[in-house]
């Protein structure tokens, strides 16, 4: 008898994402032209920390400012834009089609509570930043007790 093996949980988004990967570049090869032009995209995203903060740095090159949106809560990030396609010229032919173009939306887990009051957002060359403050933990308060 043969035992089929089966994997639950940590790798199903990562082989989804590379079936998909695989899908859309046959379709590329054969005809650029056969991928959907308003597709959705997921940027390329990288999530530190130190001490203090913890720091989005995320690739979106070709998204303009207004097209963003970042949402939040005390453990989780949602980034969400668009970004626009080139305008078609009369007659071009498409060679090589690989900028992905249309919305996006991503949602990241925090690895630890965050200050929502303390949040900052910058957008240089391409990169979105987003600083967030750590949340302190309870503190202990000592209280003296007096006499009255």
């Amino acid at each position: 008898m043969e035992y089929i093996k089966i994997r639950f949980g940590k790798n199903l988004e990562h082989m989804h994402n590379r079936l998909q990967k695989t899908i859309d570049e046959m379709f590329r090869r054969i005809n650029p032209m056969l991928i959907l032009p308003e597709q959705t995209w997921r940027p390329q995203m990288d999530i530190y920390e130190t001490s203090k903060e913890i720091i989005i740095i995320g690739e979106i090159s070709g998204v303009d400012k207004e097209d963003l949106e970042v949402e939040l809560d005390q453990n989780a990030v949602k980034i969400s834009g668009r970004r626009q396609q080139i305008p078609h010229v009369p007659g071009m032919r498409y060679h090589l089609a690989e900028i992905a173009y249309g919305s996006f939306e991503r949602i990241l887990l925090l690895p630890v509570p965050i200050n929502p009051e303390k949040v900052t957002a910058s957008y240089t060359n391409g990169f979105l930043k987003i600083t967030m403050a750590k949340k302190l933990r309870d503190q202990v308060h000592r209280i003296p007790v007096v006499d009255e």
